[in-house]
């Protein structure tokens, strides 16, 4: 009880934070905060992505929707753990499985069969880099495959580098936007470059024209 209780408080507490401190809004661009079941991808740019998605979603779609983490950050023994566990629900991955263990995406696939949305970042890790995404990794085109009844939403975050510098735990004062646009699918026979290509072009379409300059 005491747990839950910290935790809802919590949850009030971090977005309060973040719509105070980077001015967070929502543009539903492409789409509708609908009660359905999505798959969200988003860039990444630092460890406080999924929590800005996170917190513009109304408190119905939050309640379902879960942060994809990487377990060696976010299940550290801590604070860390109980914010990643039991605010947000995030499911923890293992960056590098030992032979054996579920593949992540597989763990994906089993959270979306339970009723969960997700918040993945198909990238894989933070770009640090001046290009505006790195390659996309192959878990979401395996997840579109294994689960194609999900609408997959490309989700761009803008400023968030700026908001949340590499090595910063606390953001820095700016505005944040965090834009939803048109959900997509695989298409019949399509091949995972292809979609793969396709998929970060919608991404990049939500791009401010000031950001890409």
């Amino acid at each position: 009880m005491m747990a839950r209780l910290a935790a809802r408080l919590l949850a009030a507490l971090v977005t309060g934070l973040a719509r105070f401190g980077t001015g967070v809004r929502p543009d539903w661009r492409g789409c509708l905060p609908q009660m359905r079941q999505r798959i969200y991808f988003a860039n990444h740019g630092s460890h406080g992505d999924f929590v800005l998605i996170w917190t513009v979603l109304p408190p119905i779609l939050r309640a379902t929707t879960r942060p994809v983490a990487a377990a060696d950050y976010w299940d550290r023994p801590g604070i860390r753990r109980f914010v990643g566990r039991n605010v947000f629900n995030a499911l923890m991955i293992n960056r590098h499985p030992v032979p054996g263990a579920p593949h992540p995406v597989e763990l994906m696939a089993e959270a979306v069969r339970q009723g969960s949305s997700l918040i993945l970042f198909p990238e894989g890790t933070r770009n640090t880099t001046e290009a505006a995404l790195l390659p996309f990794r192959s878990g979401l085109y395996r997840l579109g495959r294994a689960m194609p009844e999900i609408e997959l939403v490309p989700v761009w975050i803008d400023n968030i580098s700026r908001v949340m510098p590499k090595g910063e735990m606390l953001p820095i004062p700016l505005l944040c936007s965090v834009a939803f646009g048109t959900p997509l699918g695989l298409e019949m026979g399509e091949e995972r470059d292809a979609f793969l290509a396709r998929a970060r072009a919608a991404l990049l379409s939500l791009r401010p024209k000031e950001s890409a300059a």
